[in-house]
C-alpha cells in the first residue's frame, strides 16, 4: 500500500524522466528515480489548522495517502468546495469535506482519499486493457519465468537509457515472478532510426535475441517485413503513453515508467490484493 500512494505523489518526477530525451546515463536516471521515490526524511512540520475547518481536512486527507510528503501550505482555492495545498512541490486540490484529492500536474488524476483510489486511472485501466487485446499475442517479444505469478506489458524502446536499465534487470524482474511482453514504441516517431531499429528487431528470425543485441547496442541486421509496429505504436499514443517505458499490469493499470523488480513485484501484489491503483 505504501509503495502504491508514494508513487501517487512522485508521479509527475516520474514520468517527466520517461519522456525526456535521454541525457543521463541509466545510473543517473536510476538515482534520479530512487530520489523520486523516496520518502522525505525530514518533512516541514506544515501548517496545523483548527480541527474540524476544510484546511484541517485537507492536511488529514493528504497525510493519510503519504504521512511522509512535505505540506508546505493550505489555503483556499480559486474555486468553491476545495482548498488549495502546496505538496512536495506540486499543487493539489482537496475537497472541502476531504474525500476527494485533484492532482493536476500528474495528468489530472482524481483520487478517491476515503477508498484510497485513484479514480482516473480506474476509469483509463479498462480503456487499455480492451487496446492491448487487439495485438496478437504472436507479436509480443515475451521474457518470461516457468510460472508466471504476474504478466506485465512493457512499451519500450531501444535507445532510452531506462529502457536499457530495464533489460539489463530481467533475470531479476523473471526471478520475482514477472513475465515481460515487450510491446513497440519508437520514441523518435514513424520512419525514424529508431523505429528502422525496432522493425528489424520485429523482423528478426530470433526476436529476443535481437531485442537484447538492439539494447546492448550491438548491430541488429536490417530487415523489413510486414509488422505490427505501427499498431503496436498508435496504441500506446492512444493509451496515454508520451515515453518509455511505460508498464501495465494485466487490468490496464498503469504502474509506472521504470520500476525496480523487487518495487514492481510490491506494487504488483498490493494491486492485485486490491490496494488502491498507482498513479503512473
Amino acid at each position: 500500500m505504501k509503495r502504491l500512494l508514494l508513487l501517487a505523489f512522485s508521479a509527475i518526477s516520474l514520468s517527466a524522466c520517461a519522456q525526456a530525451p535521454d541525457t543521463q546515463a541509466p545510473d543517473a536516471q536510476a538515482g534520479a528515480e530512487a530520489a523520486a521515490t523516496a520518502p522525505a526524511q525530514n518533512p516541514p512540520a506544515g501548517p496545523t489548522p483548527a480541527a474540524g475547518t476544510p484546511e484541517a481536512r485537507a492536511l488529514e486527507a493528504i497525510r493519510a495517502l503519504n504521512p511522509d510528503i512535505p505540506v508546505e501550505r493550505v489555503a483556499a482555492a480559486p474555486m468553491p468546495g476545495f482548498r488549495q495545498a502546496v505538496v512536495g512541490g506540486q499543487v493539489v486540490y482537496v475537497s472541502d469535506d476531504g474525500r476527494y484529492l485533484f492532482l493536476p500536474g500528474s495528468g489530472g488524476a482524481l483520487y478517491d482519499a476515503h477508498a484510497k483510489r485513484n479514480l482516473t486511472e480506474s476509469a483509463l485501466a479498462g480503456m487499455r486493457r480492451d487496446l492491448l487485446a487487439k495485438i496478437p499475442a504472436t507479436e509480443r517479444i515475451v521474457f518470461a519465468p516457468a510460472n508466471p505469478v504476474h504478466t506485465v506489458t512493457v512499451f519500450t524502446d531501444v535507445e532510452c537509457g531506462y529502457c536499457r536499465k530495464l533489460h539489463s534487470e530481467m533475470a531479476e524482474y523473471n526471478r520475482q515472478g514477472i513475465a515481460i511482453e515487450y510491446l513497440a514504441f519508437p520514441r523518435m516517431g514513424l520512419g525514424s532510426e529508431d523505429y528502422k531499429k525496432m522493425v528489424s528487431v520485429w523482423c528478426a528470425d530470433d526476436r529476443r535475441k535481437a531485442m537484447t543485441d538492439a539494447k546492448n547496442e550491438k548491430r541488429v541486421p536490417q530487415r523489413d517485413c510486414t509488422t505490427t509496429v505501427n499498431m503496436q505504436y498508435d496504441i500506446g499514443r492512444r493509451v496515454g503513453l508520451t515515453g518509455t517505458p511505460m508498464i501495465l499490469a494485466e487490468d490496464g493499470t498503469q504502474m509506472g515508467g521504470y520500476v525496480p523488480p523487487a518495487a514492481l513485484r510490491q506494487a504488483l501484489d498490493e494491486l492485485k490484493a486490491g490496494a488502491a491503483p498507482p498513479a503512473g
